[in-house]
């Protein structure tokens, strides 16, 4: 049976609320995939938006994308870019980098939905200290295919015969399924390690429900038969393990503890890039270890 892992939430503050499922008690890691917050869906009335501050990242790179909305990220690199559903923003952290994701500024005074999922994937030991960078890649390139009875989006990674544009630091697979009512989907094994995650209603893995704000991790090298009583998009996380353990603390990642320690140093210091055209951060937590 795969294992279940029930996700938490956590409020970011601002009105964003987000179902946590990994890292977890439980599992740690799934593939390369260290974190992951789903939020949404959630309807904005004008003046209420999402306005996530500076804050900085080592050791990883974000994957961000989006069913539906839009966010502006910007980032100490100069990055200033749009993001909409279908659409893929890739942001590598390495040995450093700050950024900011809040609501666009011709939706901040309207109703808006916003809904989507940010994970944090864990970049292999010799590139935790590489160059930070930042790609865009948009909706076209990734559009969906259809598969059996489904409709796909691949989004990072190989499978189906296909690729996708986006470039991992690792093998990495992540795709976006949209199962048709009663209808079987065969999901290969893609990957050493693969987790399955419905996001907007339950459905069957082998014919054991899983609920949503559930994610089922796929024992090795299986495939399984995916099935829902009704239209359902379903998100599929993988790739090969991480090469070693990884120490997570805030917005940090590596797999040395001694290098969290520096970075919060370096954060609390202000050594870290600035954002253009930012003027407020995230201050560093005062709950954090004092020792790390």
């Amino acid at each position: 049976m795969p294992l279940k892992l029930t996700g938490q939430e956590k409020d970011l503050g601002g009105g964003l609320k987000v179902t946590r499922l990994l890292p977890a008690f439980e599992r740690r890691t799934v593939g390369p995939f260290v974190f992951l917050d789903h939020f949404g869906p959630m309807d904005f009335e004008p003046g209420m938006n999402v306005d996530v501050r500076p804050h900085p990242h080592i050791g990883l790179a974000t994957v961000t994308y989006l069913f539906e909305g839009a966010l502006m990220h910007r980032d100490s690199l100069g990055s200033v870019q749009r993001i909409e559903p279908g659409a893929i923003n890739w942001m590598n952290a390495g040995r450093g980098i700050v950024h900011s994701e809040r609501t666009p500024p011709e939706l901040r005074s309207v109703r808006h939905r916003m809904h989507g999922i940010q994970l944090w994937v864990g970049l292999p030991q010799a590139l935790e200290e590489s160059d930070p960078g930042f790609a865009h890649t948009p909706a076209a390139p990734l559009a969906p295919f259809a598969a059996q009875d489904a409709e796909v989006r691949l989004l990072v990674g190989e499978a189906f015969g296909r690729r996708s544009p986006v470039k991992s630091a690792s093998p990495t697979v992540f795709l976006a399924l949209r199962l048709r009512a009663n209808k079987s989907f065969v999901l290969p094994a893609l990957c050493a390690e693969l987790a399955v995650y419905p996001i907007d209603c339950g459905i069957t893995i082998d014919g054991a429900s899983l609920g949503v704000h559930t994610m089922a991790v796929l024992d090795a090298g299986q495939s399984c038969r995916l099935e829902a009583n009704e239209d359902c998009t379903v998100v599929v996380i993988g790739g090969a393990p991480l090469d070693g353990p990884r120490y997570l603390v805030w917005n940090f990642v590596s797999s040395s503890k001694s290098r969290l320690q520096r970075a919060a140093d370096d954060w609390n210091l202000q050594r870290f890039g600035k954002v253009p055209g930012e003027t407020e951060f995230i201050p560093l937590p005062d709950n954090l270890p004092r020792s790390l």
